[in-house]
């Protein structure tokens, strides 16, 4: 049996309206890094809303930490903010944008609240993956609740959630871990 890698990728940013573009370029070059171009359109989307939804509805520090994670199977998304209220679904419009939008570009989305504010996060099944580095052997690891830990001062970021104590590692930087078999 061979170990599957889980890529990681964090970035700790301020959002801001100026800032959404630059952020989704930074996202769409790891998604084709990871060979995932089929995935940069509707992801990056996504994400522009979620951070434009940080601008409008967070009030105060506008710090957030988006996240990719690919498996090999699934590629999961979030972004963790201070703001302390649970957004909820109030329409089924994508095209007004928001929680609409991202539902309609994944398979599953969620929201959860930390000790600092709250996650959501979203997953799309990718059909045809791309390459993810192979491992011989390594831990069996299953891919963690999305950033469950709340997040830490401004200047740093929180430490991995599947690695509790764990000294974290920079901003903005990819990790690849192994993982076994599915998702």
């Amino acid at each position: 049996m061979h170990v599957q890698a889980v890529c990681r990728y964090t970035l700790e940013v301020r959002a801001t309206t100026e800032r959404i573009p630059g952020i989704r370029r930074i996202l769409a070059a790891h998604l084709r890094h990871w060979k995932l171009e089929s995935q940069i359109a509707p992801v990056c989307r996504a994400v522009g809303e979620l951070l434009g939804n940080v601008v409008r509805h967070v009030p105060g520090d506008k710090t957030c930490v988006v996240e990719l994670r690919w498996t090999g199977r699934r590629l999961t998304v979030s972004v963790a903010d201070r703001g302390r209220g649970l957004p909820r679904l109030t329409g089924c419009c994508p095209a007004k944008g928001g929680l609409a939008a991202v539902a309609v570009l994944s398979d599953s989305w969620g929201t959860c609240a930390t000790e600092t504010g709250k996650v959501i996060w979203f997953s799309r099944l990718v059909a045809q993956p791309g390459n993810v580095p192979r491992t011989a052997h390594g831990p069996r690891r299953t891919v963690p609740a999305l950033m469950s830990r709340p997040l830490s001062e401004p200047s740093h970021r929180p430490d991995p959630p599947d690695r509790p104590g764990a000294p974290a590692p920079a901003m903005g930087r990819t990790e690849a871990r192994a993982a076994s078999g599915a998702p």
